[in-house]
C-alpha cells in the first residue's frame, strides 16, 4: 500500500468512527433533527473528503460526469430528504470500495514489477587491481568489473576471464543455467551462480537490458486495450444518461397515478444514482489486463500493454523472419565450387573479404577457413545491404554476394539447385565460383507452427532475403502457407502492408523476428514479437511482445495467456453489466435501498478482482 493510500485509509477510519459515534448517539439520546444533521454531516464530510477531491480534480480536467458525481448527488439528496444514516453509510461503503480497488490494482502492479525487478544493488569495479563497490549507474563503457557467485550482473558486459554459470530465469523464464566463458556476453539482471568472472562493460546502466525491461513494464501499465478504452468512454456517456433517468424517476411518477409520496420517489431516484455508479464496471477490465501482463511476465514474456494482449488474441496471420527465428542462424559451409582456381584459394579470398563482418554468413565462412589471415591485403571494405560485401584484395576488387549482386555487375553464374544460401564470388569482374551455406531449423519450430495452424487456424507466412531454393526447402519442411524469398528490407515491409490491407477489424497480423534487422516489420505489424531478444535494444524498442529467450513455443504460450485474459475481460464486463441492469430495475421499483445498491457495486469489484487473480496465476 502506498503512503498516499495509507493516508486515505486513516482519514476514512476517522470518518467511520465519527459515523459510528453519530449512530450510537442518535439512538441513545433524544436529539433534535438539526443536531442529528450536524453529527452525520460532520462524519459524511470526513468520509467523503476524497470523493469531493476527485470530483474537483475531474472538474479541472473538464470531466463532469463520473461515479463520484453520481454518488455525491445521491448522498447529498438523501440528506435533503432526511436519510442521514443511509447517506453517510452509502458514502462510507463507496469509499471502502475505492480504497479496495486502489489497493488491489497497486498490489497487481507491484507484483508485475516484483516478478522482474532484477535491478542490481551494486557493481564491483576493478581499478589498478583493486576492487571498489560502486553504483551500477556510475560505470562507464569499457570499465572492468568483477562478478562473484551470488551477485547480479550489473550491466551488459563481455566476459574477459573466468568461467561460470548464470541464472537467467528472471530474463528468459528458462530454468536451466547458462554457461559463459571468455568472449561471451552477460546481461544485467542475471545471477552469477558458480565462478568468479571479470568482464568489460559494453553498455551503460540506463542502456542495459535490466533498465530497458523495467521501462517497458512501466509503459505496459499505461497502454490501454480497446475493451478498457471502450468501458472508460462508455462510462462518460453512461453517467449523464443515468442522471437523467434518476431525475425522471423522481419527477414523473408523482404526476401519474403511481403509489407513493413525492419523498418516496425522490429517494428511489437517489438510489438509482447510487445503483448506477460505474465504479465496478470501470474496474472490471484493467484488473484483468494487469493480471494477463503479470502472468506473461512470470513466464518470461514481456507485453507492453493490455492493447497488445487484445490484439494477440485476435491474431490469425503470423509472419516469420526465417534466419534466426525459424532457423538457428548458425550457418555452415556445405558446398564450394571454384572456377579458374582451387577451392582452398576461393575460400581463402572469401574469408579475407568477410573478415571484418559480423554477419552470421561471414562468420560461417571464417569458421570454414583454417588458414592464417593477412588483413593487410584487404582494403576499402563495403557492405551493401541486400546484396553482399565488396573489398580490395591484393589490389583486385572482389565482390561476394547473392544473385542480385552478380546481376548488378552483369556477370554470368552457375545455376545452383543446392538447398541453402548461395554466395557468388566475383573477382576483377569475372565469375570465380560459389559457396553454399545453410543453417538448420530450430528445435520446436515445426511443432509450434503445427499448433498455430491446427488449434488457432492461423495463416503462416515466411519472409527471407535468401534465394528461392533455400526458402522453399525451409517452407516445405515447416509447411508454411506462403513463403517469399530474395527480399530486400523494403520488400518485406511492402508485403506486411499487403497483409494488413486485407484484414478486417476482427483479424490481426503479427510479425515475428529477431528484433534487429526485422525492426521495421515488427514495428509496423498489429503485434510485433521479438524472438531471442535478450540484450537487443532494437527488439525492446520495436516489439510489442518480447520473448526473453529463444524458445519458439513461447509464442503459443503468449496466445494462450492473451485469450485467457480476454475470456476473463468478457466475463467481468458481462457480469458487471448484468448486475447493473438488475440493481437499477430493483432500485426504480423500490425493492433495494442505498445500502443494497452500494453493496452490489462492491460485489462487482470483488468478483472482478478474484477473476483477475486467476489470470495472474494462469500457466500456459
Amino acid at each position: 500500500m502506498t503512503k498516499q493510500t495509507k493516508i486515505k485509509v486513516l482519514v476514512l477510519i476517522a470518518g467511520a468512527i465519527a459515523y459510528g459515534a453519530a449512530v450510537i448517539a442518535s439512538g441513545k439520546y433524544q436529539m433534535s433533527d438539526e443536531e442529528r444533521l450536524l453529527m452525520f454531516l460532520a462524519a459524511y464530510l470526513l468520509i467523503g473528503f476524497e470523493a469531493f477531491g476527485r470530483f474537483r480534480d475531474n472538474l479541472m480536467k473538464r470531466r463532469f460526469f463520473d461515479e463520484n458525481l453520481l454518488m455525491i448527488l445521491a448522498t447529498v439528496g438523501a440528506f435533503g430528504v432526511g436519510r442521514y444514516v443511509e447517506a453517510a453509510a452509502a458514502m462510507l461503503l463507496f469509499e471502502v470500495g475505492v480504497i479496495f480497488e486502489e489497493a488491489s490494482v497497486d498490489r497487481t502492479k507491484r507484483m508485475i514489477a516484483g516478478m522482474i525487478d532484477i535491478r542490481p544493488e551494486y557493481a564491483t569495479r576493478i581499478i589498478r587491481g583493486k576492487e571498489f563497490k560502486v553504483e551500477p549507474s556510475a560505470l562507464k563503457l569499457f570499465n572492468r568489473i568483477v562478478i562473484k557467485p551470488g551477485e547480479r550482473v550489473p550491466v551488459d558486459a563481455m566476459v574477459l576471464t573466468g568461467k561460470t554459470t548464470l541464472d537467467t530465469k528472471a530474463l528468459t523464464g528458462e530454468v536451466m543455467p547458462r554457461t559463459v566463458v571468455p568472449g561471451d556476453m552477460v546481461y544485467s539482471g542475471c545471477i552469477n551462480l558458480t565462478g568468479v568472472i571479470e568482464a568489460k562493460v559494453l553498455a551503460l546502466y540506463e542502456d542495459s537490458t535490466v533498465s530497458r525491461i523495467m521501462e517497458m513494464v512501466e509503459e505496459a501499465q499505461e497502454n490501454r486495450a480497446e475493451s478498457e478504452s471502450f468501458i472508460t468512454t462508455f462510462s462518460k456517456f453512461y453517467s449523464p444518461a443515468i442522471a437523467l433517468i434518476a431525475l425522471l424517476v423522481m419527477i414523473v411518477p408523482p404526476f401519474t397515478f403511481a403509489p407513493g409520496s413525492d419523498e418516496t420517489w425522490i429517494y428511489r431516484g437517489l438510489v438509482v444514482l447510487i445503483a448506477a455508479c460505474p465504479a465496478g464496471l470501470v474496474l472490471s477490465t484493467p484488473v484483468a489486463f494487469l493480471g494477463g501482463i503479470a502472468s506473461a511476465a512470470r513466464q518470461g514474456i514481456l507485453v507492453k500493454g493490455g492493447n497488445y494482449l487484445e490484439d494477440l488474441a485476435k491474431t490469425d496471420t503470423f509472419i516469420f523472419d526465417k534466419t534466426g527465428t525459424l532457423t538457428e542462424g548458425v550457418f555452415k559451409v556445405r558446398e564450394i565450387k571454384a572456377v579458374g582456381m582451387s577451392e582452398e584459394d576461393l575460400l581463402k579470398i572469401a574469408a579475407h573479404v568477410e573478415s571484418y563482418s559480423n554477419h552470421p554468413i561471414a562468420q560461417s565462412i571464417r569458421a570454414a577457413y583454417n588458414g592464417r589471415y593477412d588483413k593487410t591485403k584487404v582494403k576499402r571494405i563495403r557492405e551493401d545491404a541486400g546484396y553482399g560485401v565488396s573489398a580490395l584484395y591484393d589490389d583486385e576488387w572482389v565482390h561476394i554476394g547473392n544473385r542480385r549482386m552478380a546481376e548488378r555487375y552483369q556477370i554470368e553464374t552457375d545455376r545452383v539447385n543446392s538447398p541453402g544460401s548461395v554466395l557468388y564470388v566475383i573477382i576483377k569482374r569475372r565469375y570465380a565460383g560459389y559457396i553454399v551455406i545453410s543453417d538448420s531449423i530450430k528445435e520446436g519450430a515445426k511443432e509450434m507452427l503445427e499448433e498455430l495452424k491446427e488449434k488457432y487456424q492461423s495463416v503462416l507466412v515466411m519472409l527471407t532475403g535468401d534465394e528461392k531454393n533455400e526458402a522453399v526447402r525451409v517452407a516445405e519442411e515447416l509447411q508454411m502457407d506462403y513463403a517469399y524469398s530474395d527480399l530486400m528490407p523494403g520488400d518485406k515491409l511492402e508485403l506486411v502492408e499487403e497483409f494488413l490491407d486485407v484484414e478486417d477489424d476482427s483479424e490481426k497480423v503479427a510479425c515475428v523476428g529477431d528484433g534487429i534487422n526485422d525492426a521495421p516489420i515488427i514495428a509496423r505489424a498489429d503485434v510485433g514479437i521479438a524472438m531471442g531478444a535478450l540484450g537487443s535494444a532494437a527488439a525492446i524498442e520495436a516489439a510489442d511482445v518480447v520473448l526473453m529467450d529463444d524458445e519458439l513455443p513461447r509464442i503459443v504460450d503468449a496466445i494462450k495467456i492473451a485469450r485467457e485474459t480476454m475470456r476473463v475481460v468478457g466475463q467481468n464486463i458481462s457480469f458487471a453489466m448484468m448486475i447493473k441492469v438488475i440493481v437499477l430495475a430493483l432500485a426504480a421499483i423500490g425493492y433495494i435501498s442505498m445500502w443494497g445498491a452500494v453493496f452490489a457495486d462492491l460485489g462487482v469489484m470483488l468478483v472482478s478482482i478474484i477473476n483477475a487473480a486467476w489470470v495472474v496465476k494462469y500457466t500456459a
